[in-house]
C-alpha cells in the first residue's frame, strides 16, 4: 500500500484519504476546527495548514509545496512527507489561536465546555501563553436559537460545523452564517427554531462553548462525570450512546461513535428520553396486595416475603390444581432477562404460556438527507429496543410451540385454564391496555415493573425492575443487530434486574442457592441451553470505547 511521512512517522492509506484523516486515524494529533468527518471539508479555520513535500512525477525528488496546505483537503500521495510541527506551521497556529481568542470573551471558569473544548486545549497547545490585543472586544448577543440550544455567540469560532449539519444530515437547514467580518454570527433564519430531530447533534460537534444543550447547562463538570457504553434503550434504532453519569445521577446522554449503526449521531428523543430513570415515583419496594407498604428498613424481608409468595403460588399450579402459568415479556427487556424470566415460567411450567408484550409504535420511519460519507440517518417508528431480541429467545426456548404477541396474550390468559401469569412492564410512560387488565383479573398476578400502572394496584405482588441504564444487557435493533450495553448506575434503591428476579425466583422454585445475575455468563449459558450462538457473538464497545477522555488529574485539597 502507498504511504505518507507525518511528523516523522510512516502511516500507510488508502487512495482519497486526506493528511488529516490518516493522521487521526493513526493517533496523530494534528489541531482541527472546521473539520468533522461526517460534514463536508471547507477548510476555512486553517489552523491544520501543515507543510507538505511530494516527489516530483518527473525527476523523483522531494520538492516542498509553494504554501502551507489545509490537511483536512489535501489528498495523500506515496512517499508524501508531512510536516504539522515545523516552524512555519507552529508559527500559523499561534496566529490562528491569536487570531480567534481576540473577541473571545474567555469565560472558561462559567463554561460548560470547561474540560472538552478545543480552543481550550489549542490554546494552551499551540496558542502564544499571552494576548497581544489590548482595544475592546466585540461583544457578540446570547442566543435562544430552539428548544433544547442556547448559542452564545461571542464564543463562536465560524466553523460553521453546525450550519453544514442542518444542510448536510437533517436537509432541515434553520442555521446560517450572517454579518462578515468581525461581525460575522450563526443565527437562526427569522421564524424557524432550531428544532428538527436531530438538533441536540449540533452540541456535541461545536468544538467550543458556543451551542450549548439548555437540559445540561450548569448541571456538572464535565471532568467529573463517569461514562457507560450503552445501546437505546427507547426505540428500535440501537443507536450507540454513551450515557455520563456522576454518584448515580445521569446527566447527560451523547452519541457513541458506530459507522455501522448511527454513525456519530442520535435523535433527540434519545438523547432527552431517558428522565423516567430519575422519575419520583419510581416503583422501588415491593408490594403485596391488600398489606401495607413496606418501610425503607424492611426492604430485605420484602424481598424474602415477596419471593415465598410468589412460589408458593406458582407451587399451587400444575397437573393436580389444573391451572398453567403465563409469561409477558416487555419488549424493553435484555435477551438475558427474556432467558431467565422464560427459564424460571417454564420450570414452574413446561406447557407456560410465552408472549412477547406490546410494542408502540409512533408514526412511521423517518430517513434524513445523508452525510459526506453516504447514506441517511434513520429515525425509527418503533418504541422497543428489544422486541426481535425478545421474540429470538422465548422461541428458542419454546422449542417449536407458539410465542404469542400482545394481542394473542390478551386472548390466551383471559381462559380460565390460567392460574397465574408474570408480567413485565419497564415502559417509559403508561402501557397498560383495559383489555389486558380485564384479562388479568381472575389470575395470580406477579408483576415486575418500574413505574406505576393501572396494573400497580391490581397485582397480587408487585416486584420492583430496573431500566436499562441500571444493568447490562444485550439488544437485538430493528435491522437485527446483536449489542451489549453496560450498566451506568446502580439500580434505584431496592429495585432489581428482572433477570435476578428471575434467577431468586428460580432458586426459591427448585430449592437451589440463588445465582448472580452476570451478562456474560448468562451469554455462554444461552448457547449452551438453548443454542443462542447469535447472541454469544453480539456486537460489544470495543477496546477503542473504553478509554478515557479526560486526562485531568483530580488532587484532593
Amino acid at each position: 500500500m502507498p504511504s505518507v511521512t507525518i511528523n516523522g512517522k510512516s502511516f500507510e492509506f488508502k487512495p482519497g484519504q486526506t493528511i488529516l484523516e490518516v493522521a487521526l486515524a493513526n493517533e496523530t494529533e494534528i489541531p482541527h476546527y472546521c473539520y468533522h468527518p461526517g460534514l463536508s471539508v471547507v477548510a476555512s479555520c486553517r489552523i491544520c495548514l501543515a507543510e507538505v513535500w511530494a516527489p516530483n512525477p518527473k525527476t523523483g525528488k522531494l520538492e516542498a509545496f509553494p504554501k502551507l496546505v489545509p490537511t483536512c483537503q489535501q489528498t495523500c500521495s506515496d512517499g508524501m512527507v508531512v510536516y504539522s510541527d515545523s516552524p512555519k506551521a507552529a508559527s500559523n497556529q499561534k496566529a490562528v489561536m491569536e487570531y480567534l481568542l481576540i473577541n473571545h470573551p474567555v469565560d472558561c471558569p462559567v463554561c460548560d465546555k470547561a474540560g472538552e473544548c478545543h480552543l481550550q486545549d489549542y490554546s494552551y497547545q499551540y496558542g502564544r501563553g499571552v494576548s497581544r490585543f489590548e482595544e475592546d472586544k466585540i461583544k457578540q448577543p446570547k442566543k435562544d436559537v430552539g428548544p433544547n440550544v442556547l448559542l452564545y455567540s461571542d464564543r463562536c469560532i465560524m466553523c460553521t460545523r453546525c450550519v453544514r449539519f442542518t444542510r448536510e444530515v437533517t436537509g432541515t437547514a434553520e442555521l446560517m452564517v450572517e454579518g462578515r467580518g468581525s461581525h460575522e454570527q450563526i443565527d437562526v433564519f427569522p421564524g424557524k427554531a432550531l428544532d428538527n430531530e436531530l438538533a441536540g447533534n449540533v452540541t456535541d460537534i461545536c468544538p467550543v462553548g458556543a451551542l450549548l444543550d439548555k437540559q445540561f447547562l450548569f448541571q456538572q463538570r464535565v471532568w467529573y462525570l463517569k461514562r457507560a457504553a450503552s445501546i437505546d434503550g427507547i426505540t428500535a434504532s440501537g443507536d450507540n450512546l454513551w450515557i455520563e453519569h456522576n454518584e448515580g445521577t445521569i446527566y447527560r446522554v451523547k452519541p457513541r461513535t458506530n459507522l455501522d449503526v448511527n454513525k456519530w449521531w442520535i435523535t433527540d428523543e434519545v438523547r432527552y428520553g431517558w428522565k423516567f430513570v430519575h422519575r419520583e415515583d419510581r416503583i422501588t419496594m415491593p408490594a403485596l396486595k391488600g398489606e401495607e407498604p413496606y418501610a425503607r428498613t424492611e426492604a430485605q424481608d420484602a424481598w424474602e416475603t415477596a419471593v415465598l409468595r410468589v412460589d408458593a403460588q406458582m407451587k399451587s399450579l400444575g397437573p393436580v390444581a389444573g391451572k398453567r402459568l403465563a409469561l409477558l415479556v416487555s419488549p424493553m427487556l435484555s435477551c438475558e432477562d427474556a432467558f431467565w424470566l422464560a427459564t424460571y415460567a417454564l420450570a414452574v411450567d413446561a406447557n407456560a404460556l410465552l408472549a412477547v408484550g406490546p410494542i408502540p409504535t409512533n408514526g412511521a420511519d423517518k430517513t434524513f438527507a445523508g452525510d459526506s460519507k453516504g447514506g441517511g440517518f434513520t429515525m425509527y417508528a418503533e418504541k422497543a429496543p428489544n422486541a426481535r431480541g425478545v421474540r429470538r429467545v422465548l422461541e428458542a426456548l419454546a422449542k417449536g410451540r407458539k410465542v404469542e404477541d400482545f394481542a394473542g396474550f390478551v386472548r390466551e390468559v383471559a381462559k380460565p385454564e390460567f392460574g397465574a401469569a408474570v408480567v413485565t412492564g419497564n415502559y417509559p410512560s403508561e402501557w397498560v391496555t383495559p383489555e389486558l387488565a380485564r384479562a388479568l383479573g381472575h389470575t395470580f398476578l406477579v408483576l415486575l415493573d418500574t413505574l406505576p400502572t393501572a396494573l400497580t394496584a391490581q397485582a397480587d405482588v408487585v416486584l420492583p425492575s430496573v431500566t436499562w441504564t441500571e444493568k447490562a444487557g444485550t439488544f437485538e435493533n430493528a435491522k437485527g443487530r446483536l449489542q451489549t450495553f453496560e450498566a451506568a448506575i446502580a439500580p434505584r434503591e431496592f429495585a432489581r434486574a428482572e433477570a435476578q428476579i428471575a434467577l431468586e425466583l428460580l432458586g426459591e422454585f427448585g430449592g437451589r442457592t440463588t445465582q448472580l445475575y452476570d451478562a456474560a455468563v448468562t451469554r455462554a449459558t444461552m448457547v449452551k441451553v438453548a443454542g443462542l450462538e447469535a447472541i454469544a457473538s453480539a456486537h460489544q464497545p470495543t477496546a477503542e470505547d473504553e478509554r478515557a477522555e479526560s486526562d485531568m488529574v483530580l488532587v484532593e485539597l
